[in-house]
């Protein structure tokens, strides 16, 4: 009889630390779920937005001349040094003049030849008109001395013509540049002989001071591109990177002129026009293109983290002006530097819940305090939602 009481005592024992327990535990949970939740919000501000999309691109000479002979002959030497800035005009290579001369005194020969018989046919028309009129001659003499008159005008022309052809010749012996700009290696070495049949040129021209930057991007982009021409961006300016993406301080502007579209693809060739008065764009380079895409000039941006999804919808935390938090549905779009462009559901002023989340409910008490980005980074390109 004894030992069940002590049985039964212990069990009571057992029973109240139990108890005890339970109790501890639920007055420590309600205390924490009644203690209001800590919050870093943000208050939403109207801003512009710049939205462009990084595309590669390759650079291109504004203009580029190729050099080749417009006669047949030996060059004799080149008069430029590779590499460097020639300008319009200047003589870049020689080609052996002698035949060409020889050429042009024929010419002159020929050309004085053809003049002495016209000065002795118009002597001899002359004689004879006023002959004809005392009918001493025959008509058919005087007829016959016009017409050699007329033959011998007609073959000093022709003289003429041959000889400014010969001269011409002779000049092209000498092979100017006909852009200024920056000349290539030779293709050609003295002794080479070259004609105006050669399938390669003996150098080239590129003038680089201005290039351009050809990239290509869907036609649809360019439409809404050029819809946003006159709502502010920049004259639709355009950064240039380097292949990595990184930005090389160069600045162009879109060319819309001459835009065709590829008919398998469906994209637009864009021209960029770029000053490079340093000559750090070579032509065939790649490099990328930071492309204006569109311009908000006012609009509302929320953080990528403030965003959560529920049934298929997108929303954010309201935090209203007794402290307490609403979830409210929104719509968004461009995602430019880790903030989403806010297209509906929300206005200037609202402040917005960015950390914390993961804890919240409706119409729970909250203890905010404005939040504090943690990397201060840009992100240009678009993610279109």
């Amino acid at each position: 009889m004894f030992i069940k009481q002590r049985h039964l005592s212990f069990v009571l024992t057992v029973v109240i630390a139990v108890v005890g327990l339970a109790g501890c535990d639920s007055t420590e949970q309600d205390e924490d779920i009644s203690a209001p939740i800590q919050v870093s919000v943000m208050t939403l501000e109207n801003q512009e937005l710049l939205v462009t999309e990084d595309l590669p691109g390759r650079v291109a000479a504004v203009r580029s001349a190729e050099i080749r002979a417009q006669i047949s002959g030996i060059v004799q030497s080149r008069l430029f040094e590779q590499g460097t800035e020639v300008k319009s005009g200047t003589v870049l290579f020689q080609i052996n003049p002698a035949p060409f001369k020889a050429d042009v005194d024929i010419a002159v020969a020929a050309l004085q030849r053809t003049e002495a018989v016209l000065a002795r046919a118009r002597q001899e028309a002359d004689r004879l008109a006023s002959l004809i009129q005392t009918k001493a001659v025959s008509p058919q003499m005087y007829d016959n001395a016009v017409s050699q008159r007329d033959e011998a005008a007609a073959d000093v022309a022709q003289a003429k013509a041959m000889l400014a052809r010969r001269k011409l010749d002779l000049q092209f012996a000498s092979i100017e540049a006909p852009i200024s700009g920056r000349i290539d290696q030779a293709l050609v070495s003295e002794g080479a002989l070259v004609s105006p049949t050669d399938t390669n040129p003996m150098a080239r021209i590129q003038q680089i001071n201005q290039v351009y930057v050809d990239v290509r991007l869907p036609a649809s982009m360019l439409d809404t591109m050029r819809q946003h021409t006159s709502s502010g961006v920049q004259e639709l300016a355009v950064e240039i990177l380097n292949s990595s993406g990184e930005p090389l301080g160069i600045q162009g502007r879109i060319l819309f002129s001459g835009v065709e579209v590829d008919a398998g693809t469906g994209d637009v060739l864009l021209r960029v026009l770029v000053d490079n008065p340093q000559h750090r764009l070579l032509p065939g380079l790649f490099v990328k293109a930071r492309i204006p895409r569109v311009f908000y000039p006012s609009t509302l941006r929320v953080p990528q983290q403030a965003i959560t999804h529920k049934a298929g919808q997108t929303q954010v935390w309201v935090l209203d002006k007794e402290n307490k938090v609403q979830p409210m549905a929104i719509k968004v779009d461009e995602l430019v530097a880790n903030r989403y462009r806010v297209v509906s559901g929300l206005s200037a002023g609202q402040q917005i819940v960015i950390e914390g989340i993961e804890r919240l409910s409706p119409a729970v008490q909250v203890i905010a305090r404005p939040w504090q980005p943690t990397v201060n980074h840009q992100q240009f390109s678009a993610d279109i939602h």
